[in-house]
């Protein structure tokens, strides 16, 4: 994926406000019925449905400098606990569920036009539960900015759908801890018109994929190998000359829930 050179700086208007809506579905599947033997985890929900923001929040999700589509940046650590909070009231960033690579916010701009701009992003963190720790697989998400007018036009934070998408552990008693792993259909922070891009036109952009891999890549070093089937490996390898180095595993690599 290429950089393009063409850079734009983003503000918003700091006196405007946004109503944020947050939302937790129950949970569904758990490994280990945790979801149904452990009442915290069985009731788990919003904190808080609806909560109204200064525009300065969401400015933690913007480089300070300018930037230029497909470029990276850390999204500042405050403002994404500020939002976090209001899906439950004890988000962490350093994770006790998961391991070194689990760190990070990171924002990447997508397109760009006269009139809006996409940040799409992703943030590893964990809620503090009273008797545990539940970690999502990732929060991924996207940011509209009304460059005319400069405020938020869309927002969404959310836990995005797979077969399992958190990791919980339990301290069943002082001195025991359990882990479970399970799905959760819904967890999702969102503001404004999602569908406001459906029919944009950009004078800059890359695909949503070229975005998703370029935040990937800040997380995950096993994400820069060029993976290929065993099928294709045994065919490559005599004519390039190269050992097979076989990988074998029990789930994905590029999330926290595996």
């Amino acid at each position: 994926m290429s950089i393009l050179s063409d850079k734009i700086t983003l503000n918003l208007d700091g006196d405007a406000e946004v109503l944020v809506s947050g939302f937790i579905a129950p949970i569904e599947y758990t490994q280990r019925n945790y979801h149904v033997d452990w009442d915290e985890l069985a009731n788990l929900k919003a904190a808080e449905a609806e909560k109204q923001y200064p525009a300065s929040i969401f400015q933690a999700f913007m480089s300070k400098k300018s930037v230029s589509v497909g470029e990276c940046w850390q999204i500042e650590e405050e403002g994404a606990l500020t939002l976090l909070r209001q899906l439950n009231p004890r988000p962490q960033l350093e994770l006790d569920v998961a391991g070194a690579d689990s760190f990070g916010l990171w924002a990447c701009l997508r397109a760009y036009n006269d009139a809006f701009a996409e940040i799409l992003f992703r943030i590893h963190a964990e809620f503090v539960l009273e008797r545990g720790w539940f970690a999502p697989s990732q929060f991924a998400g996207h940011l509209v900015i009304d460059r005319l007018e400069k405020r938020i036009a869309a927002f969404k934070m959310h836990v995005p759908e797979a077969t399992l998408n958190f990791d919980v552990r339990w301290r069943i008693r002082e001195g025991l801890r359990a882990s479970d792993i399970g799905f959760c259909p819904k967890m999702e922070l969102y503001a404004g018109a999602q569908d406001v891009l459906q029919d944009a036109k950009f004078t800059e952009a890359i695909t949503q994929a070229e975005a998703l891999q370029a935040l990937m890549l800040r997380f995950y070093k096993s994400a820069q190998i060029n993976w290929v089937p065993l099928e294709e490996a045994l065919e490559m390898a005599p004519a390039q000359q190269k050992p097979i180095h076989a990988v074998s595993v029990n789930g994905p690599l590029f999330d926290e829930s595996c």
